[in-house]
């Protein structure tokens, strides 16, 4: 598993700072609420520095100095939070894994409350549809600070690799569970679940590449998109007519 997550997010090169999370002005224009427990408020702006900076210029060709000057503080300020370059990378994709959990556990709820109704709850189609749409919609809202997530994971040390890494296998595994339990019922026809599941997976992060805002799609509408091709990809073909 570990290495089929590597393919999917290591090999992926920055695009350009088009569709950035700052305007010319320097501006966040598309705020990511993940980072507001972070604290203090000084820690929270190197983050989003970071998260600017990491996504225009790439994790290795980015600096400190560049860091920090976008947070609007000098660079010694910047280790008295941060020991390194790479911690700052770190909290970026902790804090984006677990956005990610969460909103897929959500989502993949049998209920679609929060709680847990058994064997009476709603049918996978409709758990796998709000999923994606979840998912594919966080990734182009917060297209910036995905891209950072998602495409500088090689980026990370050994230690941090691996709990990041961790964390991507079980927003898989909750993807997976939703596909299995569609197979189990017959309402999808997988011949392949794992293998279905990277798929998916891929095509969800990958709207965080190419987003841009000045395109003709909100979020929500290239989410809906997605969880319409994504159930149509897995449905079980209806009989064909005598």
């Amino acid at each position: 598993m570990a290495s089929e997550t590597e393919s999917q997010v290591a090999t992926g090169e920055n695009s350009g700072g088009d569709d950035g999370g700052a305007d010319g002005d320097g501006a966040f224009t598309t705020p990511d609420d993940s980072f507001g427990g972070v604290t203090p408020d000084a820690a929270r702006r190197l983050l989003l520095g970071a998260v600017e900076a990491f996504a225009e210029r790439g994790f290795h060709a980015t600096t400190t100095r560049d860091i920090a000057g976008r947070a609007g503080m000098s660079p010694a300020a910047l280790y008295i939070h941060y020991k390194t370059k790479e911690e700052l990378l770190y909290q970026i994709s902790r804090v984006g894994h677990e956005r990610s959990v969460r909103i897929l556990t959500e989502a993949a709820r049998t209920d679609g409350e929060g709680g847990d109704s058994g064997g009476d709850g709603e049918d996978a189609p409709v758990r796998l549809v709000r999923a994606v749409r979840s998912f594919v919609r966080w990734h182009a809202e917060h297209h910036t600070t995905a891209r950072v997530v998602q495409y500088e994971l090689s980026a990370l040390n050994e230690e941090h690799y691996a709990e990041i890494v961790g964390l991507r296998r079980r927003s898989e595994e909750l993807l997976r569970g939703v596909l299995e339990d569609g197979e189990a019922s017959g309402e999808f026809a997988i011949a392949d679940i794992r293998g279905t599941t990277l798929a998916v997976m891929s095509l969800c992060i990958d709207v965080a590449r190419w987003f841009s805002p000045q395109g003709r799609r909100t979020p929500e509408e290239i989410g809906a998109l997605y969880a319409d091709l994504v159930l149509r990809m897995v449905t079980a073909p209806a009989p064909a007519p005598r």
